[in-house]
């Protein structure tokens, strides 16, 4: 699994490729992709993920070769060191987050604890 890799966030080339591809088949969501954490989901924090025009005053903007991840201020420190991967298999397709920074997450992964 080849990886691109940035001080705050790394994507594997499955992440890279699904973000590329979602953008070209649809030009209306421009060149932005934000990751984020919320509060919710079984353990706690949920994360979440959406292309988003807007750069917010307090986004790390993380630029890769055909677009940008976003960051919002309050979710870097618990993804910073994060690897951002896309996964296809017999449940569906899906990002999946693996965030160092968690002490636990749920059984389907989608949320965690620090």
């Amino acid at each position: 699994m080849q990886k691109t890799e940035n001080t705050s966030i790394t994507l594997t080339e499955s992440a890279l490729k699904r973000i590329n591809n979602v953008m070209c088949a649809n030009e209306d969501l421009g060149s932005r992709f934000r990751v984020y954490v919320t509060g919710g989901g079984c353990s706690g924090f949920q994360y979440g993920f959406k292309f988003d025009s807007d750069v917010a005053f307090d986004d790390d903007v993380i630029e890769f070769e055909n677009f940008s991840v976003l960051l919002d201020s309050m979710s870097y420190p618990y993804l910073f060191g994060s690897t951002l991967d896309f996964v296809e298999d017999l449940s569906g397709s899906k990002f999946v987050i693996n965030n160092p920074n968690a002490k636990t997450t749920c059984g389907c992964g989608e949320s965690f604890t620090i």
